[in-house]
């Protein structure tokens, strides 16, 4: 049986009044729900908007093209160096979430608006780490696999492979990758 956002909302123990309450107001707000990588994602058209993630120390709302909305008091968050258009909210109690409802409802607009204009974060050329451009250049069914990924797997064997320090641990982390690029897989794909 497939899971529903109702089974995801009643399994929680962790941020479940939170969550509800985010819940709330990005359907009153006039968005779908559906759950994607096992989470309450908030659609308008076709277009995702906002997801729901629970972490161990705070709950986050994520806009996916956060880069591109207007943020006039600064709430939006970078999830890391490598984040390049997603940006969250982080709410550590029921009451936090509760304060920032009409900041919430004024960045769904401001999201709605966005996704109604087509707008994109600008796409950075990826320029991969030198071990795996030499080890692709030299293997071409590897070359031909990586290039069949979509570009943000591509991406994360990038990030992944380049995160290492030493040359050696990068082309060991390229030989670890092999398999699941030749399978056509992602770094995270099971």
């Amino acid at each position: 049986m497939k899971p529903t956002t109702d089974t995801w909302f009643d399994e929680r123990d962790q941020w479940r009044e939170g969550a509800l309450e985010l819940r709330t107001i990005m359907l009153d707000c006039g968005l779908g729900e559906a759950l994607k990588w096992r989470k309450p994602c908030y659609t308008f058209d076709d277009d995702n908007i906002a997801i729901i993630q629970p972490m161990n120390d705070f709950l986050a709302l994520m806009f996916f093209k956060g880069a591109l909305l207007d943020d006039p008091d600064s709430v939006l968050q970078s999830q890391g160096k490598n984040t390049r258009s997603a940006r969250r909210l982080c709410f550590t109690s029921v009451e936090q979430v509760l304060d920032a409802e009409e900041t919430l409802r004024a960045l769904v607009r401001e999201a709605i608006r966005v996704a109604r204009a087509g707008l994109e974060v600008p796409k950075k050329p990826l320029v991969l780490v030198d071990e795996l451009q030499h080890r692709l250049d030299a293997d071409p069914a590897l070359a031909a696999a990586f290039d069949a990924l979509t570009p943000g797997r591509q991406r994360g064997y990038n990030i992944y492979i380049s995160g290492a320090k030493q040359s050696e641990t990068r082309e060991r982390r390229i030989d670890q990758c092999e398999p699941k690029i030749l399978a056509g897989k992602g770094l995270r794909d099971r």
